[in-house]
């Protein structure tokens, strides 16, 4: 079986495709390389023993996106392509409407002229907004994002939902609360292009000496401590929901399906316990400061993932503090590149 995966050298995309190539699927990357560099791709053929077929443009390329399709008998799409800082989006919201929903439009166009079923969208725990009540599950009413790119992951599963519908389609919405860490090897992990925009990639950052000292955006939250929760799912776990996710899809018998599934772990960590847990698993010190709140941002979120554990087969294994430990092995990593 063939899987399309875009977006697949970004940093959740790496560490899908190594799980998808580790059981027995072939897998075609396409990147912009807009958020990731080339020894991604090395790496990946280093951890799975196994070279992706790579194409470098962006998909908003329709005459390209057409050629691989022609060249390809593909039978699936995990679709991770998109622009997905929250601060940037509010900066920026026109360029997030045009990459992140256009380039989803262009391959379902594909799957529509070509008859081509079994996809699997890249959607957030944004979804939801400000839910009036914790934790969250795939029942909690959507509201409108506090951001643009929530925002365009609304659209995307609207669209994907449409398309389901009218086509006669197998999709499913994976709605991630917040990935970290990094691949056991310590040869694969989040790379931000600049100032990191998450959590996580600033903190190690940071204890390595890249920043200076860590913003924390705002202690005046009605939270335990003042800061921001959310829910910080390793990214390996989640990997793996994509592989079982599109196992289910293919096994469906019905001509059309829409599974929405929320990935995370069930519990909220504020982003001080975030910090007290990478000093603790490491041995190391975050130097930080208090900001002002972060326009876009909300309160609290964490999910309830009893549906995925229960159709799946799935749940998040891995704690706080190994997930952390994987990530400042990668920094050390990256660091030994220089």
């Amino acid at each position: 079986m063939t899987i399309l995966v875009t977006g697949g050298l970004g940093y959740i995309g790496s560490h899908t495709v190594v799980e998808l190539l580790q059981n027995g699927f072939q897998v075609i990357i396409v990147d912009d390389m807009s958020n990731s560099e080339k020894f991604i791709l090395d790496n990946i053929e280093k951890v799975a023993g196994k070279r992706p077929v790579f194409f470098p443009f962006d998909l908003r390329r329709k005459e390209l996106l057409a050629q691989v399709f022609d060249a390809y008998e593909i039978d699936g799409c995990i679709n991770f392509a998109a622009f997905k800082a929250v601060g940037e989006s509010q900066e920026k919201p026109l360029d997030y409407y045009e990459n992140n929903l256009f380039s989803l439009i262009n391959i379902l166009q594909e799957f529509k002229n070509r008859n081509i079923s079994n996809f699997i969208f890249s959607s957030s725990c944004t979804v939801y907004g400000q839910a009036d009540q914790q934790p969250i599950d795939e029942d909690t009413p959507l509201k409108t994002p506090e951001s643009s790119y929530g925002k365009t992951k609304q659209m995307g599963e609207e669209i994907l939902k449409d398309f389901a519908t009218a086509y006669k389609k197998k999709v499913s919405l994976l709605r991630y609360f917040n990935p970290i860490g990094s691949h056991p090897s310590a040869l694969l992990g989040e790379l931000p292009i600049g100032i990191p925009n998450n959590l996580v990639p600033y903190v190690t950052q940071t204890a390595s000496g890249i920043r200076e000292q860590l913003s924390i955006w705002g202690n005046d939250y009605d939270t335990p401590d003042g800061t921001a929760v959310r829910d910080y799912i390793y990214v390996v776990d989640l990997a793996k929901a994509h592989v079982k996710a599109l196992q289910k899809l293919m096994a469906e018998t019905s001509e059309t399906v829409i599974d929405i599934y929320n990935l995370g772990t069930g519990k909220g960590s504020s982003v001080l316990e975030v910090v007290e847990s990478f000093e603790r698993a490491n041995d190391v010190k975050v130097p930080y400061k208090i900001c002002d709140r972060r326009d876009g941002d909300i309160t609290v979120a964490y999910a309830n993932a009893d549906k995925a554990e229960r159709e799946l087969g799935w749940k998040a294994e891995t704690s706080l503090d190994e997930a952390l430990r994987t990530t400042w092995e990668w920094q050390k990593y990256l660091e030994s590149r220089k």
